[in-house]
């Protein structure tokens, strides 16, 4: 019988976490359901004459910390064979992050893609949850100073998030108005999102897993001392939390509007019951850190549910 094929569109293989990695956790799964499976780089990927092709690392994922990744063989795949990919390529959701969606977006009525290449292109992590603010603490986008200067007064404390970065990054607690520093992050980013701090982030925040609709379950990350950053990547911890009735509802109301735009897997985060506005869909984490403190393994449900 002919084997399904995988194709992953992820970052480097080195960056790869046995312990944290998401992409590599799907793969296991994968594996288990006899997928073969084929990895490339954003910039290993190509238009070529009405084909979709990429020079693709054959992979096995293996359990093992010290070479959980062992590459078989190198090809240049038409894409089109794939039973199913998987963007998981890391943020920044740069010009050639969305140049791969507008590629991928050519097989995708013949290829099964998840998340959908057009719908990454309209669900931006920050900027999406625009339509979410009641839900949020008080929020500013801009690039304005004067704006930015009237809300850091109104609020005391605010947190500054560069709206095209990702785990964490560049995001800084603001207790003073610092012109030169909110300027020197305006060049880099240009419209920069700034939000009432939630002290209680000390005590961690949720992630919401979303698949195919449905909210199948949470994780608290509580920072390090001394940080507000509840990412892994930041040295956070992980803990097995429930959500409140008042978060569920809203994690309902976000999973709703993020199947009407053909998201299939996504995570959102609250703090103290308040959205904080990150709308993680490019390449959601956290399923080895919910296996590790549940012994449930949402990768099954993953697979189990790409037919619905």
């Amino acid at each position: 019988m002919k084997k399904k094929i995988l194709i992953i569109q992820g970052s480097s293989l080195k960056k790869i976490n046995i312990k944290t990695d998401t992409s590599f956790f799907l793969g296991l799964e994968a594996q288990r359901r006899s997928y073969q499976i084929f990895y490339y780089e954003p910039k290993d990927l190509s238009f070529i004459n009405g084909k979709v092709t990429a020079l693709c690392s054959k992979v096995k994922f293996e359990d093992n910390p010290k070479q959980p990744v062992k590459v078989l063989n190198k090809t240049v795949l038409n894409l089109l064979q794939a039973k199913l990919i998987l963007i998981r390529s890391e943020p920044p959701f740069n010009q050639q992050y969305i140049n791969t969606t507008f590629i991928l977006e050519h097989i995708s009525k013949k290829v099964r893609i998840i998340n959908h290449p057009k719908a990454l292109r309209e669900v931006p992590e920050k900027l999406f949850s625009l339509r979410l603010t009641q839900y949020m603490p008080q929020t500013l986008i801009s690039e304005n100073l004067n704006e930015i200067k009237t809300f850091l007064k109104s609020n005391k404390k605010i947190v500054m998030k560069p709206i095209e970065s990702y785990s964490g990054n560049d995001v800084k607690l603001i207790t003073k108005f610092n012109k030169s520093l909110i300027n020197k992050f305006i060049r880099k980013y240009h419209h920069l999102m700034f939000q009432k701090f939630i002290p209680q982030i000390s005590k961690g925040d949720k992630r919401v897993f979303i698949i195919n609709g449905k909210i199948k379950g949470a994780i608290s990350r509580l920072p390090k001392k001394g940080s507000i950053l509840s990412n892994m990547s930041k040295g956070a911890s992980a803990k097995k939390i429930e959500i409140s009735q008042h978060e569920m509802k809203i994690s309902k109301i976000v999973a709703t509007e993020l199947k009407k735009q053909n998201i299939y897997f996504a995570g959102i985060d609250f703090i103290q019951g308040k959205l904080i506005g990150d709308i993680n869909v490019t390449s959601p984490t956290g399923l080895k850190t919910y296996y590790d403190l549940t012994g449930v393994n949402l990768a099954k449900h993953f697979f189990d549910n790409l037919k619905n």
